[in-house]
Parts: structure tokens; sequence; C-alpha cells
């Protein structure tokens, strides 16, 4: 499977230059791997918290949203997300991030969003 090395490779790269601080970077490589595949939850999750790192709030929410409609019972996900919507200002919504996160700390299951 070609694509999914590219992906991994991608996601690779992005981890390195996390790692090196070099956020612009690491955010396109990020983006690379989720343009190979649309359904990589663990893309979603790692181009949502570098965008969060970068200041670029709204997409970061963006993609947080995606991660979490892909694996609605990730903990970190939730987490990352309502961290999101703190930065953003919207409350209401990092509270009930929030409460999801919960639930999924206690072994219970989220639904998909429905938007």
């Amino acid at each position: 499977m070609a694509e999914s090395s590219e992906r991994d490779e991608a996601m690779d790269t992005g981890h390195t230059h996390l790692a090196l601080g070099e956020l612009e970077l690491a955010e396109k490589a990020y983006r690379q791997a989720v343009e190979l595949d649309d359904s990589f939850f663990d893309g979603w999750q790692a181009l949502a918290m570098v965008l969060l790192k970068l200041e670029k709030v709204k997409e970061a929410i963006g993609c947080g949203l995606k991660a979490t409609t892909i694996n609605p019972d990730d903990l970190l996900a939730w987490t990352g997300l309502s961290q999101m919507y703190v930065r953003d200002g919207q409350i209401a919504e990092a509270e009930a991030a929030k409460s999801n996160a919960m639930i999924i700390s206690m072994g219970g299951k989220v639904s998909r969003l429905k938007k």
C-alpha cells in the first residue's frame, strides 16, 4: 500500500519537525498525511494540535472536529478539542467537549457528531 506508506512517512516527518520546534514544517507534513488519507485520525489530531500551537485556532477546531468525527470515542481528541474551544472563547462548546472526554474516561461511548 504505497498511499499508506507515504502517509506514514509524512506523519514521521511531521513528528520530526514538531520535535525540532519547526511548527510550520510540521503543519505542512501533517497536511500531506491527511491529503493522502482523509480518514486518518492520527493525522487530523496531529494537524489540529500543531495548528493550535500556531494560533490558527479556528482551523484547529475544524481539524479537531474531523478527528472526533472519525473516532468519537478518543479521550485525547475531545480533551484537545475542549482546549481549542477555550482558546477561541467558546466556553459552552469547550464544556460539551470536556463532558464527552469525561464520559469516555469513565468507560462510556460518545456518538458521532451530527452537523
